[in-house]
């Protein structure tokens, strides 16, 4: 759940009508109308409520350790439960399983910092937390108005308080996340222990739909606590293991679009053919969902690199293996995969990830495309590779690094085809559109939500940690909305870059190991064709033309659909296969396509030529 969602107990109470420029007297009057010298005896509180979000309904716990700003929430949610907390240094969560990890990269610590500072009553005790306080001036909303202060703590970011000028309460606060902004409104204000507390919560994106709301059933102040109950948990017993006392088991996968792809049994059935992703959450589609008799609650929101959002519910899978590995009682998100299908040229069915790589130390082989799966207790590398360290970007492994000299922090992520996508915040405050000039505007991939659009070109180096790659293509993301908009991360590496190594994902020691392979010096090329295609029920749809590229110049355009290639039938074609040959063919090469327009077939030719020179 959000940091600042169902498990807060915070709420501010005003009194009586006051200057908004003086914000030392507002927080003064903040702290007497709402207890005065009792806050000062309260040194933990315990607070239990209902929650429900996504259509599900269920329980919730906050602890907290007033004085010191350290908290620990658990929450259960259907088939969904877990924890999060903050010992005053490592912000950390935990999942269904017990698994646990400390949230060090992208915006996890600056949320757990502003939420400590809440927990603590930094803006009354500003020796517990110190933090810059700002008027922010007046808002007017349906006839109401409000004070706005704006609170930057010491480690955070800011978030703004608007406080109710009719009754001088404290109606919500405002932070912006990384890929969204958050408001929490909190009403039916009561007495407890002397002092005044809200006991409703509803936290929204905007988004009516995903409303997270909690109901505070009980309080407890000045309650035993240990440091142990705020320090990230130990791990679990192991819900993972290899059969016959194996100490690893290797399996082949797909590469198809850059994308990896395995088999996986789920409840004993299948082999099903899954993509598997590095920082991706396990996913079964509907339809495999009703093929397993396994049921979906609830209706959460999932975003992508897309500007859209889509609903996915949730479920619970008993055995999940992957060759010899089996892992056990597995959260699975049930998501509409379907229309990415047309994106991929492939049926999708599902997806695994960062389930099975937080478990074993996971090594893929783009070479001989081969998924080896190790014990941890039994995995010591000796080899020659280069190794990265890396912490937690939530799922994803997030690492120190830079493009062509500018520093950055770049998620690592085989769940990506391109080489180097670059986020729009760092683009723009680093002027890269006009660092680099001449660029390609382009469809540069395509995931939850649809389509992602940015200018392609090509960088001198990118680094990550001591590991240097020559001459990657770079896409400057033109994202509005959905994962690409994060200002807390330079980039995203995809299997455009990963394929010219052998990679070791060792989550345990948070470290990736690179190791070249036969693919480390071919050059990374650019679609040569000028145009994003994907699959439908005529061969394929032109969905982006690149201006002034071949496509356009042969005389495509969006919306027609390719029948034939080279006299070929498109249905008889393979999309990954199409993609490839547009690609890598020479330039110079001139490719007969058949098309429907309006109802009507012709010809054209493009003839492939470099977009983006090596």
């Amino acid at each position: 759940m959000a940091r600042n969602s169902v498990c807060a107990v915070l709420i501010f109470l005003l009194a009586g009508v006051v200057h908004a420029g003086d914000l030392n007297e507002i927080l003064a009057k903040v702290k007497a109308a709402s207890g005065g010298a009792a806050w000062d005896a309260i040194r933990t509180a315990r607070s239990k409520m209902t929650i429900s979000v996504g259509g599900l309904t269920g329980t919730g716990e906050a602890l907290d350790d007033v004085t010191l700003g350290r908290y620990v929430d658990h929450f259960k949610l259907g088939p969904m439960s877990g924890a999060e907390g903050y010992d005053g240094t490592v912000a950390w969560s935990q999942d269904a399983s017990g698994q646990s990890r400390a949230e060090e990269g992208g915006d996890g610590r600056l949320g757990a910092v502003n939420e400590s500072y809440r927990r603590a009553y930094g803006f009354w005790y500003p020796e517990r937390w110190p933090a810059q306080i700002e008027d922010a001036g007046t808002q007017e909303e349906n006839g109401r108005q409000f004070f706005v202060v704006r609170i930057t703590p010491k480690g955070g970011r800011p978030f703004d308080l608007w406080i109710d000028a009719a009754t001088m309460l404290v109606d919500r606060t405002v932070e912006k996340a990384a890929i969204e902004t958050r408001t929490t409104f909190q009403t039916d204000y009561r007495a407890v222990g002397g002092v005044k507390m809200a006991f409703a919560e509803r936290s929204t994106n905007g988004d009516p739909r995903y409303d997270q709301r909690a109901t505070v059933e009980s309080v407890e102040f000045n309650v035993p606590v240990e440091d142990s109950a705020f320090k990230l948990p130990a791990p679990p017993p192991p819900d993972f293991a290899l059969a016959g006392g194996k100490t690893s088991t290797t399996v082949p996968f797909e590469l198809v679009n850059n994308h990896i792809y395995v088999d996986v049994r789920l409840n004993g059935k299948g082999p099903y053919r899954l993509m598997c992703d590095t920082g991706g959450a396990n996913i079964v589609t509907p339809e495999l969902a009703k093929e397993l008799g396994l049921s979906s609650e609830g209706a959460f929101e999932g975003r992508g690199v897309g500007e859209k959002s889509e609903d996915v519910g949730v479920t619970k899978v008993e055995k999940l293996e992957i060759g010899d590995a089996t892992i056990a009682n597995q959260v699975f998100m049930v998501f509409a995969l379907g229309p990415f299908g047309a994106v991929e040229g492939v049926p999708q069915l599902g997806l695994v990830g960062y389930e099975v790589f937080k478990r074993f130390v996971a090594t893929v082989d783009y070479e001989k495309k081969l998924l080896t799966l190790s014990l941890p207790s039994a995995f010591d590398y000796h080899g020659t590779g280069t190794i990265v360290p890396f912490t937690f970007n939530e799922h994803i492994p997030q690492v120190e690094g830079s493009l062509d000299g500018i520093a950055g922090k770049f998620d690592i992520d085989t769940g990506a085809r391109d080489s180097v996508s670059i986020l729009a915040p760092f683009a723009e405050q680093h002027g890269l559109k006009e660092h680099y000039g001449t660029t390609v505007a382009a469809v540069t991939g395509w995931g939850v939500g649809g389509p992602a659009r940015g200018l392609v070109t090509r960088a001198r180096t990118l680094r990550l940690g001591t590991l240097e790659v020559a001459g990657p293509l770079v896409d400057l993301s033109q994202q509005k909305k959905g994962a690409f908009i994060d200002p807390y991360v330079a980039g995203n590496v995809g299997a455009g870059v990963l394929k010219r190594f052998n990679v070791t994902f060792d989550y345990g020691r948070q470290r990736l190991i690179f190791e070249p392979n036969a693919n480390y010096a071919r050059p990374d090329a650019y679609d040569r064709a000028g145009m994003w295609i994907n699959r439908d029920s005529e061969g394929f749809e032109v969905v982006d033309v690149v201006a002034g590229g071949p496509a356009e110049a042969a005389g495509l355009k969006v919306g027609d659909r390719i029948t034939a290639i080279g006299g070929t039938p498109a249905g008889r074609l393979s999309l990954p296969v199409v993609r490839e040959r547009f690609r890598t063919e020479p330039v110079g090469t001139k490719v007969k396509l058949t098309i429907r327009r309006d109802g009507k077939e012709r010809s054209l030719k493009v003839v492939l030529r470099d977009l983006v020179p090596e």
